[in-house]
Order: structure tokens, then C-alpha cells, then sequence
């Protein structure tokens, strides 16, 4: 996360789609990703996608998103999943991936709830999100705690505006959905697309953060 400060964030119940996506975004520096469990048999879905990865594409890291109970972040935890990222700050959650080690990102939208999460072991927070609080907000967080880590999620777009705006405030990576992985995109296939603007985005990363 802190090395190429983006995290793509995709779901589709079509192994075979999943695929094109993982490689898309691999072929353009992208070297982790987030799959949301949204679906049913998501979690079937993600097994296929990260034994592909493990094979396929070294170095590729996969996590899951959108986790919302102890249950299902051990379900993905024993299917591989090398990270958790919850919507709420969940310590049944905590607990389970902190006994595995494991890293684990909760939405939270309040000091308060960024302080209670770091108690529970988080290194990252997860700001969602992100377009209700904006740069400003992570700002106002680092001053009074400056060893915070925050992802915003939701209202991050790759542009150079969007992008200049959240690193200048000291976020340590961004999370990327519609914005880079969009729906058209996907139903038309156009994966070269795809990997055109992964590797325009963590460009622009690298430039805005220099």
C-alpha cells in the first residue's frame, strides 16, 4: 500500500472476468488489489482469482473488502485473503485477523474512531467515505497525530487534481473503484483501457508525492 499508493478495488461473479481484470491491472504496476465480497459465492469467486494470482502473477497481493463480521473475515482469511478491509470499525474483526497477523483496515469517520481502531492494532485506517470528509479532514487528523495511515476510499478519482489533493494532505494510498475499474468499461472488455490508466495513476502518484 505505501509502496505504490494505490489499491484497485473490483468485483464481478465471473471468474473468467476477474482474470482480465487482475492482469489488466497488473500489466499497468498495479501489485494489489482489493476484491469487495458483494456477491453471492463471492468468496468462491476470490478463491479462483488469488490461487490465479499465486500461480500467474508474482507479487500480486490480493485482499477482500466489504467485510462485515468475524465469520467472513475468517472465511477469507483460511481462502488466502493477505488483507481485510472492513466498512465500520468491527472489533470482532480486529481480533480475528490480528490472532492471524493479518492486516486489517476499518472504515472509520471520526478521530475517535480512528484512535480506538489504532488500539486495537490497525495500521491503516480506511476513510469512507472519502467525498463526506475530503483532504481537509485527513489534514486536521495528521496534525494532532501524525503516525496515522489513511486510505481514502470512495470520492478518489485518477486525476491529478484528485490525486494531488489527498497525498499534499498525507494520505499513505488511495482506494480506487468505479473511478479506475468502471462497469462500462468491464462489459465492453476493454481491459487495455484498463491497464492504460492503472499505470497512468500510479504515474501520477509518483509525480504528485516527488
Amino acid at each position: 500500500m505505501e509502496e505504490t499508493g494505490l489499491v484497485p478495488l473490483f468485483y464481478h461473479a465471473d471468474v473468467a472476468v476477474g482474470k482480465q481484470v487482475l492482469d489488466a491491472c497488473y500489466q499497468g504496476g498495479a501489485r494489489l488489489l482489493e476484491f469487495t465480497n458483494r456477491g453471492d459465492f463471492a468468496h468462491e469467486v476470490f478463491a479462483a482469482l488469488n490461487k490465479y494470482a499465486l500461480r500467474e502473477l508474482p507479487g500480486m497481493i490480493l485482499g477482500v473488502g466489504s467485510v462485515t463480521d468475524a465469520g467472513t473475515a475468517s472465511l477469507y482469511l483460511q481462502l488466502g485473503a493477505n488483507f481485510i478491509v472492513t466498512p465500520v470499525l468491527r472489533e470482532d474483526i480486529a481480533v480475528v485477523c490480528n490472532r492471524r497477523k493479518v492486516l486489517w483496515s476499518p472504515g472509520c469517520g471520526s478521530l475517535t474512531e480512528i484512535a480506538r481502531a489504532e488500539e486495537l492494532g490497525c495500521e491503516v485506517v480506511k476513510l469512507f467515505p472519502g467525498s463526506t470528509y475530503g483532504p481537509g479532514f485527513v489534514k486536521s487528523v495528521l496534525g494532532p497525530q501524525p503516525w496515522t495511515r489513511i486510505m481514502p476510499t470512495g470520492g478518489v478519482s485518477p486525476t491529478a487534481e484528485s490525486l494531488r489533493a489527498w497525498f499534499g494532505a498525507g494520505v499513505l494510498c488511495v482506494g480506487m473503484g468505479s473511478q479506475l475499474i468502471g462497469k462500462a468499461l468491464v462489459a465492453e472488455g476493454d481491459y487495455g483501457l484498463l491497464r492504460e490508466r492503472c499505470a497512468a495513476a500510479l504515474a501520477l502518484i509518483r509525480e504528485v508525492r516527488a
